[in-house]
């Protein structure tokens, strides 16, 4: 079968990375958690100061931004790649509410999106990728041949992340969770750059009531129908 480009996006805990590495493990991709590299932009910003509740400082964050160097290493124990931000595994760090509490708002900044959709690009010049996120049907590779947009409710999309963040052992409530999904969707939809919209030809999923395997399956069968039209 020819190699393609499967663009994944969607609201907030929709499952978008769990189906994404499944896809890529199953066709043997190479799998990009666009997400992953948000959150490290986010993460470096929070460790030097530049956000906080009431305090963004865009500009610096912005001045900043050549200085902050992005990568995936495989980790064969785990099945998946793990991000780095500056040579420094912080795949654990990345993952907590208080890092997504703020990835919203710096996924705003224009100049973080393009210097990230730059490395994107590149990342899947040569096809046989599975790439996740807000903006890669509609934005990062509108060429894409299968282009997937997951949504659910708010509500199980917030339950599913309290069960994660319990799982590994975060203290937070779940009225803290719906928040931080209803606030994250808001400004995701309506951010003047790239907001997260369904693209004309995406397929849409509401995976509310569907287990993993029996999405996955629906998936990969759209996998197979495009691929053999090629």
């Amino acid at each position: 079968m020819k190699n393609i480009i499967i663009a994944i996006d969607g609201y907030s805990s929709t499952g978008k990375s769990t189906l994404a590495k499944q896809l890529a493990k199953h066709l043997g991709y190479v799998y990009v958690d666009t997400g992953a590299m948000y959150r490290a932009v986010t993460f470096f910003a929070m460790e030097l100061g530049y956000i906080s509740k009431d305090y963004f400082d865009r500009e610096t964050l912005i001045n900043g931004l050549e200085s902050i160097k992005l990568h995936f290493e495989f980790n064969p124990e785990l099945g998946f790649a793990e991000m780095y931000l500056n040579d420094v595994n912080v795949e654990k760090e990345i993952r907590t509410i208080e890092v997504s509490n703020f990835v919203s708002k710096v996924a705003e900044v224009s100049e973080v999106r393009a210097k990230l959709v730059e490395q994107q690009q590149a990342m899947g010049k040569n096809q046989g990728i599975v790439m996740d996120g807000r903006d890669i049907g509609t934005v990062v590779f509108p060429s894409a041949e299968l282009k997937i947009f997951m949504t659910a409710s708010p509500e199980t999309r917030a339950q599913r992340r309290f069960d994660e963040l319990q799982a590994k052992g975060d203290v937070v409530s779940y009225e803290e969770v719906l928040k931080n999904v209803q606030e994250r969707d808001y400004i995701d939809t309506h951010r003047d750059d790239s907001p997260l919209i369904i693209a004309n030809d995406a397929i849409e999923i509401d995976n509310s009531y569907l287990t993993k395997e029996e999405q996955f399956n629906a998936v990969l069968e759209l996998v197979e129908d495009v691929t053999k039209t090629l």
